[in-house]
């Protein structure tokens, strides 16, 4: 079985509010890239995945007007991929939500968000709110998720029972601040709350890991080892912490692994963007399929389609074009038997 996670960017500027395609010459949501070229690029890209299931970051929209599940089922259907079914969890008000499509004849993948806010320490559901000291002075603080993980109960056609967290945790930018000083204390109170999301999904791992569920958690954290300044700050990366700390019950990503293993080593990268005051691209480590010990037993094959460091995407030069035109970030997959 073939997974997949993809930040596909501002994948809802594609559709009408009928949920089908564009596929015109208006600009997408995407530098200097049109609808019909980031339509035509995203088809190569799944065609060329041929994923049993993919975990979509940045999904079509879902509001009064507008419907995830429309959306990806309608995408699905113009690319002619196997992965034709869609669901989605808790909807939220960043035009970004979190999307799973899935071959119905492979598994079934049902939204079961479970939580428990009266254990200690308490983990309650993702569409509630966790209470957490942000600033150690004594006072809980209320965290809540912008983009609630998608939590799923699924099924392969053989009996197979496995859980999946779609996560998409992202640190705001300081908007606001009137000079360098505000800009700091509002990047770095982002970055608590941001930490607190990722204890918040680390006590929900345990719970799941606690009951022997073969867990799967996968996404864009927009964080990991050794990402920014913060981490310094706070010890350590949201990644990190989900994935627990040396002897305790944790999670694998062999990504996240090397990234860990020295700092000078070379890092593995799954986006890049271009930093216009700099000129110049930006390569980062952001998106990762994190597995329970039970399914890494299993010896599963990650990979990183990235078109200039993978050397079937960089051979391929209309998949390698795709992908740059695709999105922002690359997808990442996982060929596990299941």
């Amino acid at each position: 079985m073939r997974l997949a996670t993809y930040n596909v960017e501002w994948f809802n500027a594609l559709f009408d509010n009928a949920g089908q395609l564009l596929p015109d010459d208006q600009w997408s949501g995407r530098q200097d890239v049109t609808r019909a070229e980031q339509i035509e690029a995203l088809i190569a890209v799944f065609q060329a995945l041929d994923a049993d299931a993919v975990m979509i970051v940045e999904a079509p929209d879902h509001n009064s007007r507008r419907n995830t599940v429309r959306a990806l089922e309608s995408f699905a259907e113009a690319a002619g991929i196997r992965a034709r079914k869609a669901v989605m969890g808790f909807g939220n008000h960043t035009e970004q939500e979190i999307g799973f499509l899935y071959d119905p004849s492979v598994i079934t993948a049902l939204h079961d968000p479970q939580g428990d806010d009266q254990v200690d320490p308490p983990a309650p559901r993702f569409d509630e709110s966790f209470k957490i000291d942000l600033d150690i002075d004594a006072t809980l603080d209320t965290v809540t998720f912008s983009k609630p993980p998608l939590e799923l109960a699924c099924e392969t056609t053989s009996g197979a029972e496995f859980r999946i967290i779609g996560v998409h945790v992202k640190s705001k930018a300081p908007h606001g601040a009137r000079n360098a000083r505000e800009a700091t204390q509002l990047a770095i109170a982002n970055r608590r709350k941001q930490l607190a999301q990722c204890v918040w999904l680390r006590r929900r791992v345990e719970a799941h890991l606690a009951l022997g569920d073969s867990l799967i958690v996968m996404g864009d954290f927009n964080d990991g080892p050794g990402l920014d300044e913060y981490e310094k700050l706070f010890g350590r990366s949201g990644v990190e912490i989900v994935m627990g700390l040396p002897g305790e019950a944790g999670l694998y990503d062999p990504h996240a692994r090397r990234a860990l293993s020295h700092a000078l080593a070379a890092t593995p990268t799954t986006a890049r963007f271009f930093i216009h005051q700099e000129n110049r691209w930006l390569s980062a480590l952001l998106d990762y399929i994190m597995l329970s010990p039970d399914l890494v037993a299993k010896a599963p094959a990650w990979r990183i389609w990235h078109p200039f460091d993978d050397r079937a995407c960089y051979r391929d030069k209309a998949l390698r074009k795709a992908l740059l035109l695709a999105s922002d970030h690359f997808p990442v997959t996982l060929d596990i038997d299941i």
